[in-house]
């Protein structure tokens, strides 16, 4: 539906806890790592604060370190979670499982043309940022097309899954994507539906966030 029909509803992306690879800052993409014991006290943490903004739904990525930051959620508010494949981190190729430093060394163009915000197949066979919108986006439509006028979705995703989405929703041409910043550990934005579309109201907060009080409502 359109925003002109449904009104005041809310997307919060999430991004998962802390995983031992993030802490050796090893490249995940789509491995399947789980939470360590601080990404799981994130999780939970972060649960709270958003259990207060009262979610009508969530869904999250089938990876074990996003679903269980969902269900941590999920167990406060009493809700169903709903597992998305589509959801899941970009497939990253040969970068997958290797550090930074070590994709510095190994592919040291690639990552300049990504960090210069071009298409590019990470670790020679990775997703195209485009190729991962294709898939989140209307997955998380189709969810936030479900919620009530005033409803708010909970996604738990991964931290370029969300990126993506977001630049796509709020209608970033692709060359500009890269101009939005990463989201921390158990951090999230917040997509609140306007008139005009989807606009981003708070980005890798921690918080609740708060109502805009000024001109630019």
């Amino acid at each position: 539906m359109t925003a002109g029909q449904r009104r005041g509803r809310r997307i919060i992306l999430w991004r998962h806890g802390r995983t031992s690879w993030n802490r050796e800052r090893r490249f995940q993409g789509s491995t399947d790592i789980p939470l360590d014991e601080t990404g799981t006290a994130q999780a939970a943490r972060s649960a709270r604060v958003l259990a207060a903004l009262r979610p009508d739904a969530i869904i999250a990525s089938d990876l074990q370190r996003a679903a269980a930051t969902g269900k941590a959620l999920a167990e406060l508010t009493d809700l169903p979670i709903t597992l998305r494949p589509e959801l899941r981190e970009t497939f990253a190729g040969r970068w997958q499982g290797i550090t930074w430093d070590e994709i510095e060394d190994r592919f040291g163009a690639e990552l300049a043309a990504f960090r210069r915000g071009e298409e590019v197949r990470r670790g020679g066979d990775g997703e195209l940022e485009t190729e991962v919108a294709e898939r989140s986006v209307p997955a998380v439509l189709e969810a936030a097309d479900e919620l009530p006028d005033g409803g708010t979705l909970v996604v738990a995703s991964h931290g370029g899954t969300i990126r993506i989405t977001i630049a796509a929703l709020i209608g970033l041409h692709r060359e500009n994507w890269s101009s939005l910043g990463g989201l921390s550990n158990c951090c999230w934005s917040v997509l609140s539906e306007s008139d005009r579309g989807w606009r981003l109201t708070e980005h890798n907060a921690g918080s609740l966030p708060e109502p805009v009080v000024g001109d630019d409502t």
